[in-house]
């Protein structure tokens, strides 16, 4: 099976998002080293949605977009062309549930970290400030995108309560519009292009990636015992 892969990147740093696997994606100092990756993140993220993996999972590229942004440090920008596609209610639903569900795994993670203040993590700087060392770092970082994704394509939301409650009161504010499966491809902050199709996707990758960060954090930290990993990841 293919793994329909757009690759973003600024000179050699490159991720790769899979637009067949909304959320999965890899990163590496090179294209081919990302690409060497993404078969063993993609069969990890089928088994966290619970689905069946395929016997063979070949990357292959169906959009680039060269960036200017700090890509090695997980800065994107870029809209997939799949991205600009009206969608169904059935589409919409599927893909709200996954990224409810990666809300709730997120919080999960978090809540089962032995002590949410400590961590072995050296401290490090990136084009957004100090990068998230602690569990409770991580989690208000992940939760307080919730209102400026949803800006991003005119949605008032905020970030009150658990990171599944703001993102479920934020989907309930969408829906009250009633053109919302329209997919309206907007101009959000610094020109970035946003639409609703690419905010599920920002949602469950950016869970994802930090998910990830604070189970490796974790591990390092208290012992690979010590806590679940609910996202299945291969690390």
């Amino acid at each position: 099976m293919k793994i329909r892969c757009v690759w973003e990147h600024n000179g050699n740093d490159s991720i790769l998002f899979a637009d067949n696997f909304i959320g999965a994606f890899a990163r590496g100092s090179s294209k081919d080293l990302a690409l060497r990756k993404m078969p063993l993140e993609v069969r990890s993220y089928l088994r966290w949605k619970g689905d069946p993996a395929p016997d063979s999972l070949e990357p292959e590229i169906i959009q680039e977009k060269r960036s200017h942004l700090t890509v090695s440090d997980a800065d994107s920008d870029v809209i997939f062309d799949t991205e600009r596609e009206e969608l169904s209610f059935d589409e919409y639903t599927d893909l709200k549930s996954l990224a409810l569900k990666s809300a709730q795994d997120f919080l999960t993670l978090y809540r089962a970290i032995p002590d949410k203040d400590k961590s072995c993590l050296p401290y490090r700087a990136t084009f957004y400030g100090q990068v998230p060392r602690t569990a409770s770092e991580m989690y208000e970082h992940t939760r307080n995108v919730n209102d400026y994704y949803f800006d991003e394509i005119g949605v008032s939301a905020d970030n009150e309560g658990t990171i599944s409650e703001c993102r479920e009161r934020g989907f309930a504010a969408l829906e009250s519009r009633r053109d919302f499966l329209k997919n309206t491809v907007c101009i959000g902050s610094y020109d970035e292009e946003w639409s609703l199709r690419k905010l599920l996707r920002r949602f469950i990758w950016h869970d994802r990636i930090h998910a990830k960060a604070m189970y490796r954090m974790a591990v390092k930290t208290f012992g690979v015992h010590a806590v679940p990993n609910v996202f299945m990841f291969d690390i």
